[in-house]
This record gives structure tokens, C-alpha cells and sequence, in this order.
């Protein structure tokens, strides 16, 4: 956004002549480094820095990234830290969301998240939603560890989430707080199913039936264990 904005107003003062401004332009919507290609007009089209899935991508393809602008690496590990702060000083890693954070990706926000969990173990999912929120300028509240094998623990707090602007809810095995939840607030609630559980909890596919299967009212489903997607979702919503 920040670089779109300086090549209007250098257009606009003469300071950059129109064969380099149509170079800049189109460079614009990505950065084509072959077998990547850097979204770089994903903040301009959607109001949201690009987000970049480290599992899979060679340190090649990490550093590419990295050296184009401002954005978030989920799912990452120390190693694929390491090799991110090789090109980008301005790195910082969340060890407990698995999240690089490259430069700034504070937006322009306003609003209050209430991130919810079923158990301890949904906690790193939880946590790539929360801190994806708090780096873009959310205010965001955590309450972890309230599921429904103790539902006593979730009571004391309902008056909280009924203030937020939107909660977000992270749980494996039965998937049931979402909806229980949904049904005692009208707050928007996010559900994440995690892969967290025994047996024909089926690596979350359990949980995702379940929360999709829900018959209370404002609650919205992202994919097992999405918790960047949730937080992106839940931005749309305040948009």
C-alpha cells in the first residue's frame, strides 16, 4: 500500500517519468521469481498483507519472498526463521504462533477479538489467529482452556465475549464450544477445528463436521487448524 501511494504522489510531483512509473506499475501485482510469485497487490486488493505457507518451500523460495515487501510466514519453524532473517533484518519470530512477522503489517484497524479455546493442545492454532490480529492492529483477548469437559470454566466470561466485536474458537476432539458459544452470544464467532483428538476424531474432521453442523446462528467455519484464515476473515468482517 505504503509503495503504491509514494508512486501516485511522485507521479503527481514530477519526480518519476511516466516510462519508469508504467516499469513500476507493472511490477506492481507480483514479483515473478519463477517458481514463486510474490502477491505484492495483495494489500491494495484485499486489505491484508499476503500470508506465505512455509512448509514445503525451499530456502530459495523463502528468501525470494522475503525480499519483496512487507507480510506474514505462517506455520514456520526456527530454521525457516533463520532463513528469512538472512535477507530481512527487520524479521521477528513468534515461536508460539509459528508466525514470522517481515516489516510492518500494521493496518489502519479498530476492534476487540476474544480467541477462545477448547484445551491447552488448540492453544498453537489459537495463537497463529491472535497474534495475526495483534500485528495488524487488534486489540485481542485470550481465554484458553475452557471446553465443555468443563464447561463451568466458560460461564464466568460470557458478558466478555458478548463485548467483543467477534471471537474467535479453536477446538478439537467432539468440536462442540463453537457452537455452544454461538448460541449464548450475538457476537460473530469464528470457528477453527483443530487436529486435535483421539481416534475418530479423525485428525479434525471431526470437529469440522460438528461446527459445521451447528444449529446456532452467527457462527462461521474456516478449514482444520486455519487460524490465519480465521483472523482474516474475522478483519473482513470489520472492514
Amino acid at each position: 500500500m505504503d509503495e503504491l501511494e509514494k508512486l501516485l504522489e511522485d507521479i503527481k510531483d514530477g519526480n518519476i517519468s511516466a516510462q519508469k512509473a508504467r516499469e513500476k506499475i507493472l511490477d506492481l501485482p507480483y514479483t515473478d521469481f519463477g517458481e514463486t510469485k510474490v502477491d505484492t497487490f495483495r494489500e491494495v486488493r484485499k486489505g491484508l498483507p499476503e500470508a506465505v505457507f512455509c512448509p514445503g518451500k525451499s530456502e530459495e523460495h523463502l528468501k525470494n519472498i522475503a525480499k519483496v515487501g512487507d507480510r506474514l510466514f505462517t506455520r514456520a519453524t526456527e530454521e525457516d526463521f533463520e532463513v528469512v532473517r538472512s535477507v530481512r533484518d527487520d524479521a521477528e519470530y513468534k515461536e508460539k504462533g509459528r508466525i514470522i512477522i517481515v516489516g510492518n503489517v500494521e493496518l489502519d484497524v479498530e476492534g476487540k477479538v476474544v480467541v477462545v479455546t477448547g484445551g491447552s493442545s488448540d492453544v498453537p492454532v489459537a495463537e497463529e489467529g491472535a497474534i495475526t490480529l495483534e500485528e495488524m492492529g487488534y486489540s485481542v483477548e485470550r481465554l484458553y482452556d475452557v471446553g465443555v469437559a468443563g464447561i463451568h470454566r466458560l460461564l464466568p466470561h460470557i458478558g466478555k465475549l458478548r463485548k467483543a466485536d467477534a471471537v474467535i474458537v479453536a477446538a478439537g476432539m467432539d468440536g462442540t464450544l463453537p457452537g455452544i458459544i454461538a448460541g449464548l452470544i450475538g457476537t460473530p464467532v469464528i470457528g477453527i477445528p483443530t487436529s486435535v483428538g483421539y481416534g475418530t476424531a479423525r485428525e479434525g474432521r471431526s470437529a469440522l463436521e460438528t461446527m459445521l453442523n451447528s444449529c446456532a446462528t452467527g457462527l462461521a467455519v474456516v478449514n482444520i487448524d486455519n487460524g490465519y484464515g480465521a483472523a482474516a476473515f474475522v478483519h473482513h468482517i470489520m472492514l
